[in-house]
C-alpha cells in the first residue's frame, strides 16, 4: 500500500466533512484557513499512525471522518486566547523543552481540598517560580477504592468533591494569566466498572465489548502473563479477572477495582476541547 497516496485520497474525501462544518458554523475565513493549513501540514502523519493502529477495522474511514469533524468543531468553539497561545507554540515548537519550564505535581484534595482554594494558591506557585502545574486525576471516580483517582467513571465530569468543570476552566484561565501552564492527568487506557462504556459491555452490547480486552478462556491471558509485570503483586496476583456475568476473562491489571482496558477507537476524543 502506498500510504502517502491513500492519505491524500482520504484527505480529499474528508474535505466534504469540513465543508459541512464550515457551512453550518460560518466561522471567519482566517479560522477556516488556519485549520485547513494545519490539517494539511500534519495529515499524512496522522493518517499513517491511525492506519497502523486501526486500519484493519471495517469502520476505519468512518472514525477518521469523525476525528476530523470533532477537531474542526472544537477549533471553531476554541476561545480566542487559546488560539493565540496555539500560534505562539507553533512558532516555538520546543517550548516545553525550555530550561525555563519548572513544574510541580499535586493532588487537589491533598493540597488545597478543592479547585476553588487551589486558585488562591496561584501567587504561591509564582513565588516558587513554577511555570506549569500538573494535577493528578481529578475526574469523576467510582465510590470507595478508586486508585487515587485513576478508576475513572466519567471523563466529562470533575469529581464533585473537588469542584466542577467550570471551576476547572476558571483555574486554567487564571493560571494562564499568571504565566503557568495547566497539565491534567488523563487516564484513557482503562475505566472503572461503573463507567457507561463498561456497563454496556457487561450488559452484552457487542459494540462496547469491543472497547475492552475480553477473553473466553485463559489461552491468551496465560500467554500475556508470561511477560506482563504485576503492578501490585503484594495486593493482587495476575492481570486478568473472571467476570461471572459476562462469562469472560477481563484484562484488569490494577487491584481493588474492576477496570477495563480499552483497545479500539473510543468516543473519548469528543471530550477534548
Amino acid at each position: 500500500m502506498n500510504v502517502s497516496s491513500e492519505a491524500e485520497l482520504s484527505r480529499r474525501r474528508i474535505q466534504a466533512i469540513l465543508d459541512e462544518c464550515w457551512s453550518a458554523a460560518a466561522p471567519a475565513n482566517r479560522l477556516r484557513e488556519s485549520f485547513q493549513k494545519r490539517l494539511d501540514q500534519h495529515w499524512e502523519d496522522i493518517f499513517r499512525l491511525l492506519l497502523e493502529l486501526y486500519g484493519h477495522r471495517y469502520d476505519f474511514f468512518f472514525h477518521l471522518q469523525e476525528i476530523v469533524r470533532t477537531a474542526a468543531s472544537s477549533w471553531i468553539r476554541r476561545p480566542e486566547e487559546l488560539r493565540r497561545l496555539d500560534a505562539e507554540r507553533i512558532n516555538e515548537p520546543d517550548w516545553y523543552l525550555s530550561e525555563n519550564m519548572v513544574g510541580g505535581a499535586l493532588y487537589v484534595d491533598l493540597f488545597s481540598e478543592n479547585l476553588g482554594r487551589l486558585r488562591e494558591c496561584i501567587p504561591y506557585f509564582q513565588e516558587l517560580g513554577l511555570t506549569y502545574i500538573h494535577l493528578m486525576p481529578l475526574f469523576a471516580v467510582r465510590p470507595g477504592d478508586n486508585d487515587g483517582g485513576y478508576a475513572i467513571s466519567n471523563y466529562r465530569s470533575v469529581d464533585p468533591r473537588l469542584g466542577t468543570i467550570d471551576q476547572l476552566r476558571d483555574l486554567a484561565a487564571d493560571l494562564r494569566e499568571a504565566g503557568i501552564t495547566l497539565v491534567l492527568d488523563f487516564v484513557f487506557n482503562h475505566t472503572a466498572d461503573d463507567h457507561e462504556w463498561a456497563q454496556k459491555a457487561q450488559a452484552g452490547d457487542p459494540e462496547f465489548e469491543q472497547y475492552y480486552f475480553l477473553f473466553d478462556d485463559r489461552t491468551l491471558p496465560d500467554q500475556y502473563e508470561a511477560t506482563l509485570r504485576e503492578i501490585f503483586p503484594t495486593v493482587r496476583r495476575g492481570n486478568f479477572s473472571w467476570h461471572d456475568g459476562m462469562s469472560k476473562w477481563v484484562w484488569t491489571t490494577f487491584p481493588g477495582r474492576f477496570l477495563f482496558v480499552g483497545r479500539q477507537f473510543q468516543p473519548l476524543l469528543k471530550i477534548l476541547p
